[in-house]
């Protein structure tokens, strides 16, 4: 797996020589300038501002200065302290994990790990410190199939970027049917005990942060972070790309 990855990044770098450079998401030139994603791309992307859920991070239209707790999970309870994410899931972000994640542009993990050290800025992760990364894993078949865990990849840089330590000390039981085709509490029980912590010492006692690419109704992440109190962590938060 390791020299596929290692012959796929160096068949880029030769392709970014011979070839014009064009912008991952919109394919249009970037025109000699630096980077993978054009400048109106760059633009587009849609911050999460505003109002937000103080568990979940689900994004609220109206005006409310309050904190609040929103449907999506103000009747269920989370194991996490709480998620948060700098940017939304749609548009030119959704394009941008997509292509990373399903048509394997490896070259766009720089720019996304970026935006989820992003998330890190939220003032409650100052609030007790973050210690510790620890990537949502992916069942060994899921891996195969795909080469890479993305949030494993993610994890890593933007914990190189913060000084912070990625502990890979989680596992996935069972192989779920995918999550998109269920609803908010088939999701839930989809994922139940479907996640274990081994090899826990380096989180055991200490406030760690689960990351993902994207965060949807919160069942991954709220599986993950049971998971992670069972094995001894002080508490968990949940930080990711983007909010769906």
């Amino acid at each position: 797996m390791h020299f596929v990855r290692a012959t796929r990044e160096l068949f880029e770098a030769a392709a970014g020589i011979l070839y014009p450079p064009h912008c991952a998401v919109c394919g249009r030139p970037l025109g000699g300038r630096a980077g993978v994603v054009c400048r109106d791309c760059r633009r587009a992307r849609t911050r999460l501002t505003g109002p937000k859920c103080r568990i979940c991070g689900q994004p609220y239209g109206g005006e409310i200065t309050s904190g609040f707790r929103c449907m999506n999970c103000g009747d269920r309870e989370l194991s996490f302290e709480f998620a948060t994410a700098a940017y939304r899931s749609r548009g030119v972000v959704r394009r941008m994990i997509h292509e990373f994640k399903y048509r394997r542009k490896f070259h766009l993990r720089h720019l996304l790990a970026r935006m989820l050290a992003e998330g890190f800025r939220d003032a409650r992760c100052a609030d007790g410190g973050v210690e510790a990364i620890v990537p949502v894993p992916l069942h060994a078949a899921r891996l195969r199939e795909r080469e890479f865990n993305q949030a494993e990849v993610l994890a890593r840089l933007a914990g190189a970027r913060l000084g912070l330590p990625v502990r890979d000390c989680l596992r996935r039981l069972r192989h779920t049917p995918t999550q998109t085709h269920f609803h908010r509490e088939e999701r839930f029980e989809n994922l139940r005990d479907a996640f274990a912590a081994t090899g826990a010492r380096g989180v055991a006692g200490r406030r760690v942060a689960v990351v993902d690419d994207v965060l949807t109704t919160g069942s991954t992440a709220d599986a993950c972070a049971r998971a992670l109190l069972g094995a001894g962590a002080a508490a968990v938060v949940v930080i990711t790309v983007a909010r769906g």
